[in-house]
């Protein structure tokens, strides 16, 4: 196999002050319930991220199996992790918002707002009449839930994973360079500029923007494709307004949205390809990085705004620790799906949590 092949988003990355109490709220009001890896080592290749220094972490990746992408919650272990400098502004250059799916609109904005959930929004359409809301985790992390149909296993709950995230950028036509050239996202389901009902309660949320709606033209194939799911990338840019990166004078891993992550196969080609179109990987990992029980091949870019893209070729996914049974994805066809029975055997590691 020489290509490429990007299985969906993996997980967004999201610097947390204490890992474990991230956990049971993502597990108790989101459906995070169970992890896939825990991870307690130095981190040194991400060093040039993090003030030219190693640092010990924890990074615990959590899945809701339902369908959707996971959160791979982040926390520094030996200093404290900072708030941006700036009150949070929608616009400001990178990852702005996590897109979070739901089956019935209406049923999770009833629970959310019984769990006293802080809701931004009252239930409203996107541009594309899509009908949404917005919340706040416990950090002040943005998440829109929105009604969708695209679902991989009902255990009854009304939300799955995340499908897609909201990311400010500069210039929307530079930034297709990344998001639509090399990640896929070239199919356009809206272009819009103006002001927009949706955005009005958020903060800043009342300037003009332009919005650009993305998704992959056909459905990924093969690994964990089914269960991540359709996805779609919005790219937002201020018109009036001139932002900082989001991440500007603090650390990787420090507060909010750290990272948008996707799930590969062949490292190299994509290496190649990167490099070959002008955003060559700033992060390369060994080709069996240990993270926890897991293994794999990881690596970042930077979008044209220094938004970090991470990329994933998993190797190994543990099931069952106590019997050492775990998925070894290197001996398996890559455009070939995982069997349903070994994914819903992951459910084996879910969490007791605490509900509110």
């Amino acid at each position: 196999m020489d290509d490429k092949l990007i299985y969906g988003i993996q997980q967004v990355g999201i610097g947390v002050p204490d890992a474990e109490e991230a956990l049971q709220w993502y597990a108790s009001r989101l459906g995070y319930d169970v992890p896939i890896f825990d991870d307690s080592n130095t981190a040194t290749y991400m060093a040039p991220y993090m003030g030219g220094q190693p640092h010990k972490k924890r990074a615990l990746l959590a899945m809701n199996l339902q369908g959707g992408s996971g959160v791979e919650l982040w926390q520094y272990l030996d200093r404290k992790p900072l708030h941006s400098l700036e009150p949070f502004r929608l616009g400001v250059l990178g990852i702005n918002i996590a897109k979070i799916k739901t089956r019935n609109i209406q049923k999770a904005y009833s629970r959310l707002k019984q769990q006293k959930v802080n809701l931004l929004t009252g239930i409203i359409n996107t541009p594309d009449e899509t009908p949404c809301f917005y919340i706040k985790d416990l950090y002040e992390n943005i998440f829109q839930l929105l009604e969708s149909s695209d679902w991989y296993a009902d255990y009854k709950k009304d939300t799955g994973g995340i499908c897609g995230s909201i990311i400010g950028v500069s210039d929307i036509d530079c930034s297709l360079k990344i998001y639509a050239d090399i990640l896929g996202y070239s199919n356009i389901l809206y272009d819009k500029t103006g002001f927009f009902d949706d955005f009005y309660q958020l903060p800043e949320g009342d300037e003009k923007f332009r919005r650009i709606l993305l998704t992959h033209d056909s459905n990924r194939t093969g690994g964990f494709a089914q269960l991540l799911g359709t996805s779609q990338i919005e790219l937002i840019q201020s018109i009036n307004k001139k932002h900082p990166h989001i991440f500007y004078n603090r650390y990787w891993g420090d507060l909010g949205f750290i990272h948008l992550c996707f799930d590969i196969r062949n490292m190299q080609a994509l290496v190649r390809e990167c490099a070959q179109k002008g955003f060559p990987f700033k992060v390369l990992s060994n080709d069996s990085f240990k993270m926890g029980q897991a293994n794999g091949y990881w690596g970042y870019i930077e979008d044209t705004d220094g938004t970090l893209i991470e990329f994933v070729e998993t190797h190994k996914v543990p099931l069952l620790k106590k019997i050492n049974w775990n998925i070894n994805l290197t001996k398996r066809d890559p455009h070939k799906p995982l069997p349903r029975w070994l994914i819903k055997a992951m459910s084996l590691r879910r969490i007791k949590f605490t509900r509110p």
